[in-house]
């Protein structure tokens, strides 16, 4: 090579199964949420600020296109998360923050797309928020959903 460049065979791997990629576990079948990202939410304690709830929601708002119905479940936390509103943690907010902490876990798998054939999109729309779902030849691809 007239650049000199080589490898370093001992940082070089090969005829892996799956790859971890941007907090993602990607593998020929299916691509889903790497747990090592999300093994803290296992055992964290409820929130107790504000602040604590935007950390919270901020890292499962990246992982919301692998939750069906995010938006939804998300609801009740949010409005604490504004300046204003005062911090009352009750029952429908500690079912929404035990129902995203399962979701992360239990995520439903997503597929590769295969080839460019036909693409279904199932969408629902209403005056609180609007979701889909992109699903070729019966595998899910994505989710989005959003609260309006």
């Amino acid at each position: 090579m007239a650049e000199k460049l080589y490898p370093k065979l001992s940082k070089c791997e090969f005829w892996m199964h799956s790859v971890n990629f941007l907090g993602h576990v990607v593998s020929e079948e299916r691509i889903h949420v790497d747990p090592s990202k999300i093994k803290d939410i296992e055992g964290s304690a409820t929130p107790k600020t504000p602040t604590e709830i935007r950390r919270f929601l901020g890292l499962a708002n990246y992982y919301r296109r692998f939750i069906q119905n995010f938006s939804n479940i998300a609801k009740p936390l949010t409005p604490l998360t504004q300046k204003g509103v005062p911090f009352n943690w009750d029952a429908k907010q500690e079912v929404a923050f035990q129902n995203l902490k399962q979701a992360l876990y239990s995520a439903p798998v997503l597929s590769l797309p295969e080839g460019s054939k036909d693409f279904v999109v199932y969408y629902h729309a209403s005056n609180q928020g609007l979701g889909c779902v992109l699903i070729p030849c019966g595998k899910v691809i994505a989710y989005a959903s959003m609260q309006l």
